[in-house]
């Protein structure tokens, strides 16, 4: 009798239990880790990453900045002052815009230090944020897309200047900004909504990880943000591989007027058996496929001239973004690369 208990009980805690992960999303496991969306790429195995390699080959790269890549500060502060009322796109370095879309103010992936790591540990920038942190204009919106130190810096969130800011982060980050003082704190799962003003934000999937320590693989979520503003579609996607998740999402929410998407970071070769190739960030031409996926009509590079992550060439990404924009579909001018400081007018991006 003792035995036919414990075997129902059994049975009911594993019907219970299978039940309750039918109700789960696919991209949420048992063990309370995430995974990229069905079907999506996986990592080969046989990459393996050393510290010595990876500085070998990096003394390799040319590090000359030319002079045409960084636009002067005091050229970056007066635009943002000259424009402050009119809706703006201006890259601040890496994956960090600030992006005005009328009475909210957009920061994305903050990072103001000289180095991508914990305290003074990480690689370093090769060049410089376009403007000091306490020099940023107001922001009442806060956008982050994952955990990785070169989009999740806790220093500049410590001491980020507008913790009134609503936040909008993936699941189980919010503790970053709840311990730092901040008012509004939103943790999103994909495809949750929130509504900013008189904009609609939406989280949807990447092809991503996450990680800050050799203990936390894959607990807290990563993803891309949509942005929804006057009939006009604004896709942040930083980072991300290629995966056909994107062909779902440009059926579901395309066409997009802008995409926002890495072009660095992609050549780990000779530690990776592929030359140019990474299964968690798009190169140049991946890029342009995401973009042709998403039907987005501009596809703008990020994630590249600003430090050192991979073996690329550090001024390939641009170069070869431009010369293969063609290919999939778009006029050269429609696979746009900025300028470190640069700030441009919605209008004149979006037409």
């Amino acid at each position: 009798m003792k035995n036919l208990f414990i075997f129902l009980l059994v049975i009911f805690v594993y019907n219970d239990y299978s039940l309750a992960m039918e109700k789960k999303p696919y991209h949420h496991l048992p063990n309370g880790t995430f995974r990229n969306p069905e079907g999506s790429p996986e990592r080969n195995m046989s990459f393996n990453w050393s510290y010595k390699i990876f500085n070998k080959e990096k003394k390799k790269l040319n590090m000359e900045i030319p002079d045409d890549h960084v636009v002067n500060k005091n050229v970056v502060l007066k635009n943002l002052n000259k424009y402050k009322n009119d809706d703006y796109v201006a890259w601040i370095g890496h994956a960090t815009f600030l992006i005005k879309l009328g009475d909210t103010t957009i920061i994305t992936d903050p990072v103001f230090e000289k180095n991508m790591g914990p305290l003074i540990f990480g690689p370093k920038r090769y060049v410089d944020p376009a403007i000091d942190l306490k020099e940023i204009p107001e922001v009442n919106l806060f956008l982050l897309t994952h955990n990785h130190y070169d989009h999740l810096s806790t220093r500049t969130i410590q001491k980020f200047p507008f913790k009134k800011a609503k936040v909008l982060a993936p699941l189980k980050l919010g503790k970053y900004f709840k311990r730092n003082g901040y008012a509004d704190v939103n943790e999103m799962d994909w495809y949750d909504e929130i509504k900013v003003n008189d904009l609609k934000i939406t989280f949807l999937p990447a092809v991503h990880w996450s990680k800050r320590s050799l203990w936390d693989t894959n607990k807290t979520l990563w993803g891309n943000f949509l942005i929804e503003y006057k009939n006009k579609k604004i896709f942040f996607a930083c980072d991300t591989g290629y995966g056909n998740i994107y062909k779902e999402l440009g059926k579901k929410y395309g066409p997009i007027d802008l995409t926002f998407i890495n072009i660095g970071a992609y050549n780990f070769y000779p530690m990776s058996p592929q030359k140019d190739k990474s299964t968690y960030h798009t190169n140049p031409e991946e890029a342009l496929n995401i973009g042709q996926d998403l039907k987005s009509k501009k596809v703008l590079g990020m994630h590249w001239g600003t430090v050192v992550l991979s073996l690329e060439p550090i001024f390939d990404p641009p170069k070869r973004f431009k010369n293969a924009s063609n290919q999939y579909g778009y006029h050269v001018d429609d696979a746009i690369i900025f300028k470190i400081g640069q700030l441009e007018l919605l209008e004149n991006i979006i037409k």
